[in-house]
């Protein structure tokens, strides 16, 4: 699976994030809570929504699945302007970023396969940024057929 590589522009998320790991995972409790109050947000550009990842400095550099990190659920907005109160705004500052189409579950070893076998063999460097992904129209949570797009954050070696 070749990812394509683009460059991001600079996006204001206004969402909602909890400090979680993969042993202490919180997702669902962090989208139940976004998904039950996002019609409060009235500047929502489009239809997607953006599930982020900040890890901390040196996470990848040896894997422990109990080191915390901030999740976020989000969608993009025109601007910050009348923000509710309960929710919280992001800048992602935009850069290069591999994208990586995927079908499926994301327990399918996908993540794997992007940080374990393409990016030792690729031309880039994990970069210090966030990750995430796309969830469009086409997304349905831990369905075979959902589709999304994964945003790896790069830089040139």
């Amino acid at each position: 699976m070749k990812p394509r590589i683009t460059e991001l522009q600079e996006k204001k998320l206004v969402g909602k994030h909890l400090k979680m790991s993969l042993v202490n995972n919180r997702t669902g409790e962090l989208w139940g809570n976004f998904m039950s109050n996002v019609k409060e947000v009235r500047n929502i550009i489009g239809n997607d929504k953006i599930s982020l990842q900040v890890y901390p400095k040196n996470y990848f550099d040896s894997f422990d699945p109990a080191l915390e990190f901030e999740k976020w659920a989000t969608a993009e907005v025109a601007d910050f302007d009348n923000v509710p109160g309960q929710w919280e705004t992001f800048v992602l500052q935009g850069g290069m970023y591999a994208v990586f189409d995927h079908k499926g579950t994301s327990d399918n070893g996908i993540f794997e396969y992007i940080y374990a076998t393409w990016l030792p063999k690729s031309d880039f460097f994990l970069d210090d940024r966030p990750h995430f992904e796309l969830l469009g129209e086409k997304y349905r949570n831990n369905h075979p057929d959902s589709e999304e797009e994964i945003w790896i954050p790069i830089r040139p070696k």
